[in-house]
């Protein structure tokens, strides 16, 4: 009999953390939610229910009611809150920014199975902040020192990250960062030419890969001058090396430049 070429490999009894993982951020996203909206207003808890649900792909009304008394405060209950709310005019709520947090939070759940799953926890993170989810990749998995140019290794991180953000309507800005060591080169006279061309890079493989609406893209470059740590050391400095790609929660849209998109364009 012929010697077998190779082993088999060993079934990989350990997938299931990927999928356990993604659910306990799911829930973590959800809770952290519930905590900012810690002050007891029956509308406002009906509406982040109903907007959760059908992001995550319910059909309706995750609790119609509130439910019994689960917390009692010292001078009178939360039913007791809750009567005087009914009888009061309560302040507007708007659904439409409680959805897209949902949605915002689900985008960055993904982003971050994406970053497990191809072991980039170390050079690219992803934060839920008042602007919107910002993924922050480290210099040094993108460009060599000193260039504008992304490495084939980083256009396809670039392209798969881009197909988790290319369903999104919101505009995204590409921000460009360097330390503050100087630079002085033909190409780059100074660190804010670096950033900019950094940044503009990141957008240029977005539309060429992935044909990504252009009206919905910018690029910044801010220098050595929004860093996110005092440039005290070389670990600090590969801190504030980055290029952060930035999803703006709608409510900005009003400030930022009309786009020239025609009506039936991409």
């Amino acid at each position: 009999m012929k010697r077998r070429q190779h082993e088999e490999k060993k079934p990989n009894h350990e997938r299931w953390l990927i999928t356990y993982a993604d659910m306990i951020t799911l829930l973590m996203v959800f809770f952290i939610v519930m905590y900012a909206l810690s002050n007891v207003d029956a509308n406002k808890f009906r509406a982040l229910a109903e907007s959760l649900s059908k992001a995550l792909g319910g059909g309706g009304i995750v609790l119609t009611n509130a439910g019994p008394d689960v917390v009692t405060g010292s001078n009178a209950t939360v039913q007791g809150n809750l009567g005087k709310a009914s009888q009061e005019q309560l302040p507007a709520v708007d659904e439409k920014d409680l959805k897209e947090t949902a949605n915002l939070a689900l985008i960055k759940a993904k982003v971050d199975s994406y970053i497990k799953a191809k072991g980039l926890n170390a050079s690219v993170t992803a934060t839920l902040e008042e602007r919107g989810v910002v993924i922050s990749f480290k210099d040094a998995i993108l460009f060599k020192l000193g260039s504008a140019e992304l490495t084939p290794q980083a256009k396809a991180i670039v392209r798969q990250i881009g197909e988790i953000l290319l369903p999104l309507p919101n505009y995204i800005r590409i921000e460009g960062h360097t330390d503050n060591l100087p630079i002085n080169t033909s190409r780059f006279p100074s660190n804010w030419e670096l950033s900019t061309a950094r940044a503009t890079s990141v957008v240029h493989e977005l539309i060429d890969g992935l044909h990504f609406p252009p009206y919905r893209l910018s690029a910044v470059g801010y220098g050595e001058y929004r860093p996110k740590v005092p440039n005290t050391s070389e670990q600090n400095r590969q801190k504030n090396r980055r290029v952060d790609i930035v999803i703006l929660r709608s409510k900005y849209e009003p400030v930022e430049p009309k786009s020239g998109k025609v009506p039936g364009q991409n």
